[in-house]
């Protein structure tokens, strides 16, 4: 799957914020193929389990998996005898990894919810809109001129792509600012003393799981009561997966 260039301005001069767009493109494009694969690896936890079970299976995956890589890279960083240089890099790549967690998380929520993920702007206004919360969904509404809950039905799955293109270029400049800035804050933590380093890292993306998880609960609302697009009661697996 390739990635067209990223639609956005980016701020003049701001090398940094391109950066920033450039990984984001980079972790949605990679993740996007893993999906229905990380749906299967959420059902796998519960046999049988309906829409909502795997859901609330995604959300404990998606925390866990941000926590645990955020303490892991704050304690090595921090730990005697590393750099601050090796610090920092770990932490850069770090950042490509937390944002691969958190775009399949979002691209997974909207598979199971039947919201269609196949175009390269869908999925990015899927991914930023949650990433940014409330700020998120408060320029999507404007933008598509919609009102009303849970935009990720509403907005992503029913107006025109380039209608979401315009909905991008204002969430891509409000990503490099929120971004940028709290990861930042983020990987001057992980320099911190042994130790401490490890527990900056981990409850910060422990901090920016939880609101991608509610972010993710407003956009999409209550769970389907059964497996969209799927004639019988059944998830998409691997197996069945057209990827």
């Amino acid at each position: 799957m390739t990635t067209d260039a990223h639609v956005g301005p980016v701020p003049a001069g701001d090398g940094r914020g391109q950066r920033v767009l450039d990984l984001l493109d980079k972790a949605v494009d990679s993740q996007s193929l893993l999906v229905r694969k990380n749906i299967a690896r959420a059902r796998q936890r519960t046999p049988g389990a309906t829409p909502a079970q795997v859901i609330r299976n995604l959300e404990r995956m998606y925390v866990g998996a941000l926590t645990g890589t955020g303490a892991a890279v704050g304690g090595t960083a921090a730990a005697p005898g590393v750099g601050t240089g090796v610090a920092l890099a770990l932490s850069a790549g770090e950042a490509l990894s937390s944002l691969e967690l958190s775009a399949l998380f979002a691209l997974s929520l909207a598979e199971v919810h039947g919201v269609p993920i196949d175009e390269i702007e869908r999925r990015r206004t899927i991914v930023m809109g949650i990433m940014l919360g409330g700020s998120g969904s408060t320029t999507i509404t404007k933008v598509a001129e919609r009102t009303g809950q849970h935009w990720g039905r509403q907005v992503v799955a029913k107006v025109p792509v380039e209608t979401l293109r315009q909905i991008n270029k204002i969430l891509g400049k409000n990503f490099i600012t929120k971004y940028g800035t709290k990861q930042g804050i983020i990987v001057l933590g992980r320099v911190a003393p042994f130790g401490i380093g490890a527990v900056i890292g981990g409850g910060a993306n422990a901090a920016v799981a939880t609101l991608a998880v509610r972010a993710g609960r407003r956009a999409f609302g209550p769970p389907p009561t059964a497996w969209p697009g799927l004639s019988s009661n059944t998830p998409p697996t691997s197996e069945n997966s057209t990827d």
